[in-house]
């Protein structure tokens, strides 16, 4: 973002009296450009690259850290700026020169786990990866897509480098299906793989992002209120006590920081008080899950969070819970019981065991709460309850 557009915005947010210069600047599921405070990192990552500048390919690679740390803004920082400084941010093929002759083509991708739970997806993702062009969602099989990737890397000058983000999360691809996979392709493709530990396995470079500290952490949103809020919506002191809140976790932080701007904003007020600031950290689970992780589950999944959201769960036994929640959709009460298990089996939700009091014996019942930032879920998702399942 450029100085005049940093004006342009801030203007624009006074003249409306918005506390919100740009969302996207606040958002706990956008990355920066090039991540603060991790240039010692950056340094480690290029490092472990190395090869592809001679133009060959790294063995692999395993970026670790724990959750908030930033290691999917690192893999995406990073990626980016390869590609741009290849000359390839256009995933097109290079051009025949004079002579005759192209240039070699190193294409990095970045695979969201989370989003690619099927080999189908998986094929897509690479694909999309390495050519501008537009991969058919449907009306092909995954031979067909295998085989597009098999062709795009078939000649001895183009090769690529791909990362799978979040390896390690219940119902992604495991790295050892990953690898089978790009087996066609083994010789062209090397694989980063990037969680909050190595595959099991893992026999080459690692890079390990640590938690950040306070000071690091006050400079992360300091940096996004900068360019997300307008002048004066936010205090220093705020800044920092927010930071030692969130212990490092950049996701917390930030969460909490997009949901205190949501609440404000819902106020009208003139700045972010205390008050936003407490019900937006109350509203961030310890050791939750990130909201990257909800926004990625399928829209069906994300209504029933949205309809849990919505009805007071409190005591409520899961039987009763998915009775409200079928009554404000066309799900059945049976299908939303099994979403709600499968989403506690995901971490999404937690199952909490009910007071025995007034139960007549047999199984204790059991109620779930949401595991995940609900105010930056609600603003965030694309789905809604009036919307046809």
């Amino acid at each position: 973002m450029d100085l005049q557009e940093r004006i342009a915005r801030r203007r624009s947010a006074r003249q409306g009296r918005r506390i919100v210069v740009d969302r996207d600047q606040l958002s706990p599921i956008v990355h920066r450009p090039e991540p603060v405070g991790r240039g010692p990192v950056l340094e480690q990552l290029l490092d472990a690259l190395e090869p592809v500048f001679d133009g060959g390919l790294p063995p692999p690679v395993a970026i670790v850290g724990p959750p908030g740390s930033g290691t999917s803004a690192v893999v995406t920082a990073m990626f980016d700026a390869l590609n741009e400084q290849f000359g390839r941010s256009s995933r097109a093929i290079a051009t025949t020169t004079r002579g005759g002759h192209t240039d070699p083509v190193t294409w990095f991708v970045a695979v969201d786990g989370r989003r690619v739970e099927s080999p189908f997806a998986f094929y897509r993702a690479v694909l999309s990866g390495l050519s501008s062009e537009r991969v058919p969602e449907s009306g092909v099989g995954t031979d067909d897509l295998r085989e597009r990737l098999r062709d795009r890397l078939s000649r001895p000058d183009r090769r690529a480098v791909v990362a799978i983000d979040h390896h390690d999360e219940p119902e992604t691809l495991a790295i050892d299906r990953v690898r089978d996979l790009l087996a066609p392709v083994k010789d062209r493709v090397a694989v980063v793989t990037v969680g909050r530990t190595e595959p099991d396995d893992h026999r080459g470079e690692t890079v390990t992002v640590p938690a950040y500290r306070d000071h690091e952490l006050v400079d992360v949103v300091t940096d996004r209120a900068s360019t997300g809020l307008a002048a004066g919506a936010l205090d220093h002191d705020d800044v920092r006590e927010l930071a030692a809140w969130a212990d490092g976790n950049a996701h917390d932080a930030l969460a909490a920081l997009f949901g205190a701007a949501v609440l404000a904003s819902e106020d009208e007020a003139e700045r972010i008080e205390p008050r936003h600031l407490e019900t937006a950290r109350t509203d961030v689970p310890d050791d939750g899950v990130h909201v990257g992780q909800v926004l990625a589950l399928s829209a069906t999944r994300q209504r029933v969070l949205l309809a849990l959201d919505e009805i007071d769960s409190t005591d409520l036994p899961i039987r009763e819970i998915a009775t409200a929640i079928a009554a404000r959709s066309s799900l059945t009460a049976g299908t939303v019981t099994r979403f709600l298990y499968e989403l506690a089996d995901r971490g999404v939700i937690e199952r909490m065991q009910l007071s025995a009091t007034g139960h007549d014996g047999g199984r204790q019942p059991s109620t779930v709460e949401p595991r995940f930032p609900t105010i930056a879920f609600r603003s965030l998702t694309t789905v809604s309850l009036d919307e046809t399942p």
